[in-house]
């Protein structure tokens, strides 16, 4: 788990494709790995990597195919800055939201403004998760919670405060470029609940309905 609170930007120092997957290498800057070991987990762009090397600097990682399909790590290139993120401890203040680091969908930022001191940015959200999105509510983008500030039809709205453009690679933004999207884990529950709730009523008057009208085939109506 993690918060979306990210802790560093790192820079991808090594690429290599190994029989259809992909193994990265990852600088971590003032990222403190002095409490990270082999095994653990850190969020790279709000995509949850296991470290497998530990070579000083920072870390090494397999990408599987499965990860390579729903994000777009299969376009990252060396030099390439990253946002990161170290799992969430049992004592860590919980600064943003729960975060997996289980990408959803991908996003593309359709616009992007100046407004005062902050930026204005319009992202296009993918058809399966706009349901999950509400105004006031939070969204993971590369690993950062964030809070949509509105909605318009398949976009939603984000205001970046200068703290968070400075800490993240959210100042390279431009349009077209895409960003991974987890959706808030309540709202995931939440859906899974109440349409679980809705087929149970639904199951209950369709037996309900049809146990009377075969009573009422049988004569039973009196």
């Amino acid at each position: 788990m993690f918060t979306g609170i990210i802790e560093a930007v790192g820079t991808i120092a090594g690429i290599e494709e190994q029989s259809g997957d992909m193994r990265l290498y990852v600088r971590t800057g003032e990222l403190d790995l002095a409490d990270v070991k082999l095994g653990d987990s850190i969020a790279t762009n709000g995509v949850c990597l296991t470290a497998v090397e530990l070579p000083g600097d920072g870390f090494v990682a397999d990408v599987s195919r499965e990860t390579l399909a729903h994000t777009r790590f299969h376009t990252l290139s060396v030099g390439e800055r990253v946002n990161l993120e170290k799992a969430l401890m049992p004592t860590s203040r919980l600064g943003g939201h729960i975060v997996t680091g289980h990408v959803d969908g991908l996003g593309e930022i359709v616009e992007r403004k100046e407004d005062a001191r902050s930026i204005r940015f319009s992202v296009k959200a993918p058809a399966n998760i706009q349901r999950y999105l509400a105004a006031k509510g939070s969204v993971t983008v590369d690993g950062i919670s964030l809070t949509v500030n509105a909605i318009d039809g398949e976009c939603f709205e984000l205001n970046i405060v200068p703290h968070t453009a400075q800490e993240t690679i959210m100042t390279e933004y431009v349009p077209g470029r895409l960003v991974h999207l987890e959706v808030d884990i309540i709202a995931r529950y939440l859906e899974r609940l109440i349409g679980h709730g809705q087929a149970e009523e639904h199951n209950q008057e369709n037996t309900q309905g049809l146990s009377m009208a075969t009573l009422i085939a049988n004569g039973f109506n009196r």
